[in-house]
């Protein structure tokens, strides 16, 4: 075990810092368009027919006998409403008011095309944006901040976790938020002797020095900023669910922080092969906690260009399993929030519950490649030009069911 002050400690330390100095009042060159995007992603396949609830269909409930949520009847113990068609899980009430004002979109059987069920490759293929290749490749979030030039020490995206997500590795400069009340600390840079030590450890003129101590400068200062605001907002009361703490988070760097247009959150805990429970148990209590965090975003990212998206790497199997769960599936339905999303109905295709419309008889097909979900949202939010979008989203088509997903202008 490594001396806590060893060369080793303090560089695997130090990689969870931020690298990017402190903003300036406005805006910088850099990223066209616009729009902010916050991307929530649900780490280890959320069962979408569990969120988004297809009620109407026939074969749901012969699928589903233990678990399939009850058809709308307007009680606390039934889905909740969204049309003929889908419901909503209870769990997920907050989104109810952003689906009736027309700001909750969602498209019912996207993802990748790959059919793998691993949660590793899967995960690397939507975070790449390279669906079935391996090998190193950017996260797509870092090409998409490194879009339009600007000043390269300048981050223009930022994310919650005590390690850099694919999605936001590359060249771009980029923020890390610590999860939950870890953000309004100072990590190792909080103890003197551990800051003396790695401050003398990165004392040189090299590129490598400098940028450590501009990043140890940027982290004491978020943790000091964030720890005033959030003690003030949180009022006596005890943290909320780790989600809504991240978010709350998320929105109150980027709001101090305008050049940071690109946000992404995770949270685990959704792959629900045992007792996943339908109105309650425990997919319900994690459904109450995203509901929550995306509630706060919403009343963070308010503006005309600002979108949320909700996805998961892969979906569910249609039908539970022996021991009252789910097992490792394929499309998903994706989520969208925000003022210029299209909201208040779902988008593209649904071919129902039917084993012959099934994938492999077991799975909700991919209709909409998440790529082309994500050109919609990008186009009118970033104004990417054609080049720019096929940077981003290698491969990706122009789905013509899915145009008007995004409202123009």
């Amino acid at each position: 075990m490594p001396h806590p002050l060893s060369r080793r400690h303090l560089l695997s330390r130090a990689a969870a810092l931020t690298l990017a100095p402190r903003a300036f009042a406005q805006p910088a060159p850099g990223l066209p368009g616009p729009g902010r995007l916050v991307l929530v992603f649900l780490r280890g396949a959320v069962d979408g027919l569990s969120l988004l609830v297809p009620y109407a269909d026939p074969d749901y409930a012969r699928l589903r006998p233990a678990i399939a949520l009850p058809a709308p009847d307007g009680t606390e113990q039934t889905a909740l409403r969204l049309d003929a068609h889908f419901a909503l899980h209870p769990a997920l009430a907050p989104l109810l008011p952003a689906w009736h004002q027309g700001q909750l979109a969602v498209v019912p059987a996207a993802g990748s095309p790959d059919p793998t069920r691993s949660h590793f490759d899967a995960q690397y293929h939507w975070e790449t944006a390279r669906p079935g290749q391996r090998g190193e490749a950017p996260g797509w979030l870092n090409t998409l901040a490194g879009l339009g030039g600007g000043d390269p020490e300048l981050a223009r995206a930022v994310g919650a976790g005590e390690a850099m997500p694919r999605i936001l590795a590359g060249r771009a400069r980029v923020k890390l938020l610590p999860h939950g009340p870890g953000a309004q600390r100072a990590g190792a840079l909080e103890y003197p002797q551990a800051r003396e030590a790695l401050l003398a450890l990165y004392d040189g003129p090299d590129a490598l020095s400098r940028a450590f101590r501009q990043g140890a400068e940027s982290r004491l200062r978020t943790a000091r900023d964030l720890s005033r605001e959030m003690q003030a907002a949180d009022n006596g009361a005890p943290p909320a669910a780790l989600l809504e703490r991240d978010a709350r988070q998320l929105g109150l760097l980027m709001r101090q922080e305008p050049e940071l247009r690109l946000g992404f959150l995770s949270a685990g805990g959704w792959d629900t092969h045992v007792q996943q429970g339908g109105v309650t148990g425990q997919l319900a209590n994690r459904l109450r906690n995203l509901a929550a965090a995306l509630a706060q975003l919403r009343r963070d990212f308010d503006r005309p260009g600002d979108v949320i998206v909700v996805a998961s790497e892969f979906g569910r199997t249609a039908a539970e399993n022996g021991t009252l769960g789910t097992d490792h599936g394929h499309g998903n339905a994706l989520w969208l929030i925000g003022p210029r999303v299209a909201g208040g109905r779902w988008w593209g295709q649904w071919s129902g519950l039917a084993a012959a419309s099934l994938h492999e008889q077991r799975d909700l097909p991919v209709h909409h490649d998440f790529r082309a979900v994500l050109a919609q949202v990008l186009r009118p939010s970033f104004g990417l030009t054609d080049s720019q979008l096929a940077e981003v989203l290698p491969g990706a088509n122009w789905d013509r069911q899915l145009d008007g997903l995004l409202r123009r202008g």
